[in-house]
């Protein structure tokens, strides 16, 4: 038998000592799509990346003889995640990902669709609303997202009367294994792609993750887009690119670049962090070096921004204890949005559960509070 019934627990736990491992099995079990004893055992089992592959696939394997397909379906895609690309089964795990998400959700009415993009596609899947529509919202995520990921808060907002359309952009989930597409800063092009696709003229639109810095840059070209919701929000990533990211670019970026290519390969041999953070960048943006790879993300930066020529109404949700995210950057992009309609800004507490990356921990209270912010829109 099938489980499709997704709710949202409250409670960031101590599942592992290692936040690097703590907040993966945070984010599955927060999204509703775990049990809570399968990550107490993952988190007592797993001491590195291999053991995270092989306990993570034996959840997998015990879920589906169980026919808890949903499980199943995202201790595949927990599986995948700290793996890098050159493993030859990281794809054949993407696959079954997909395979039981769908058996899992094979009686809700998702839609999927493949929209035209350049000589290629984008892939986007679509919830109609429970009742009288009320507005479209279209979400997407950020680094490395897959649009499946979200469907427990799509279906969340189609229940409260929301049509909803998620999609994957450049370096993005299928959109990237399937279809070819690299990370491309320039989101206003898949956000008109999805608008031309859908007829959107009127749109409340959704950025989770990195998805918070790209949200404002597709909203600055794209006036369809009314409303702006970012949960998460980055700003700037040449001021706070991730800590191995600092330490290749800090002195070598110009001058020692070929020299600093070869330290971080040699770095990546030794540490398994370093390999799985630099290979992951270099897979997303398609490059074969560390410091090219290094050169796309630091695009992500205020100047390509342009917050000051974001005009329509602003939400933006941030955890005080982000470890993704330094607090900072939330009174830099609020004041950088100097010509937005209104700008609303929510901050998340440790006493609301709610403090982490994207309110892991309380993810019912983060939809509460957009929900309420855009029917009084």
């Amino acid at each position: 038998m099938t489980q499709s019934k997704v709710t949202f627990p409250v409670g960031y736990h101590k599942f592992h000592k290692d936040q690097l491992f703590n907040f993966q099995l945070n984010r599955w079990y927060s999204l509703g799509y775990v049990r809570f004893e399968d990550m107490e055992e993952a988190g007592k089992k797993i001491k590195d990346f291999e053991d995270w592959k092989d306990v993570m696939l034996n959840l997998a394997e015990k879920a589906v003889s169980d026919g808890r397909f949903m499980n199943a379906a995202f201790y595949y895609r927990a599986a995948e995640f700290y793996m890098i690309r050159e493993e030859p089964d990281k794809e054949i795990l993407y696959d079954k990902f997909i395979e039981y998400f769908y058996k899992a959700f094979q009686n809700e009415k998702i839609e999927r669709f493949e929209v035209p993009y350049g000589d290629t596609f984008l892939p986007a899947m679509k919830i109609p609303p429970v009742g009288e529509k009320k507005d479209t919202i279209v979400i997407h995520g950020g680094f490395d997202s897959f649009i499946e990921e979200f469907f427990s808060m799509m279906k969340f907002f189609s229940d409260q009367g929301f049509e909803v359309i998620a999609f994957e952009g450049p370096g993005q989930g299928a959109a990237r294994k399937k279809y070819g597409l690299s990370l491309d800063y320039e989101w206003e092009k898949p956000a008109k792609a999805i608008l031309d696709y859908f007829d959107l003229k009127d749109v409340t639109w959704l950025g989770i993750s990195m998805g918070g810095w790209f949200c404002f840059r597709a909203a600055v070209f794209e006036p369809r887009i009314k409303r702006i919701i970012a949960s998460s929000i980055a700003y700037d990533y040449n001021q706070f690119v991730n800590i191995v990211a600092q330490q290749i670019m800090k002195l070598f970026f110009n001058h020692f670049k070929k020299f600093t290519n070869k330290m971080t390969f040699k770095k990546m041999k030794k540490d398994g962090l370093h390999a799985w953070t630099i290979n992951n960048l270099m897979y997303i943006a398609d490059k074969k070096t560390p410091m090219d790879a290094a050169e796309v993300v630091l695009q992500l930066n205020a100047k390509n921004l342009h917050s000051d020529k974001v005009k329509q109404d602003v939400l933006i949700l941030t955890g005080k204890e982000d470890h993704f995210i330094p607090f900072k950057m939330h009174d830099k992009q609020v004041k950088a949005l100097s010509n937005a309609k209104s700008v609303t800004s929510r901050i998340f507490t440790k006493e609301e559960h709610a403090q982490n990356h994207c309110q892991i921990g309380n993810i019912g209270l983060a939809l509460d509070v957009m929900v309420k912010w855009i029917n009084s829109q």
